[in-house]
């Protein structure tokens, strides 16, 4: 499972004209499922999300959460996260999840960071939809997570 959390001052999807989600400060996430991505890893990376700490702080250090801010978030699903472009170049994406799955996931990893992890104000696309994404990155300030990558070991560790 992957997401690309940016930091934003403003974010916003529309869809056929109308605006589905809008938020002030916060997090645009962009949420891919994977085959063979379960409960396990959504649970990890709404965890990560809900508790990145990149926002700063009065020192101006990247020290503060969503909810030290009361931030929002605007998660937004796209397969295209899993595009593999060894080969030629038009991209494959046979390693994305199928979409009743991967929707399902995408739909949990919101109501945990709704429920398990207080989050105020999440927003949301619409799964499968031609969406118009615009947002204010702040900073930049750009992190990608992969649950993959998340349970491996640290270098340099044992």
């Amino acid at each position: 499972m992957r997401a690309i959390i940016q930091r934003v001052s403003h974010a916003s999807v529309t869809i056929d004209g109308m605006v589905k989600g809008q938020i002030g400060q916060g997090f645009l996430v962009l949420f891919g499922a994977g085959e063979g991505d379960t409960r396990a890893e959504a649970e990890l990376l709404a965890k990560k999300t809900a508790g990145m700490r990149i926002f700063c702080d009065e020192e101006g250090k990247m020290n503060l959460s969503l909810a030290d801010i009361g931030g929002s978030v605007l998660v937004i699903s796209q397969f295209t996260l899993y595009a593999d472009c060894r080969k030629g170049n038009r991209p494959s994406f046979t390693g994305a999840a199928q979409p009743d799955p991967a929707n399902d996931l995408y739909e949990y990893y919101v109501n945990l960071l709704r429920e398990e992890h207080h989050i105020g104000d999440v927003q949301t696309g619409e799964f499968g939809a031609d969406m118009k994404v615009e947002l204010l990155n702040d900073g930049p300030v750009t992190i990608i997570l992969d649950s993959d990558e998340l349970k491996r070991p640290r270098r340099g560790t044992n």
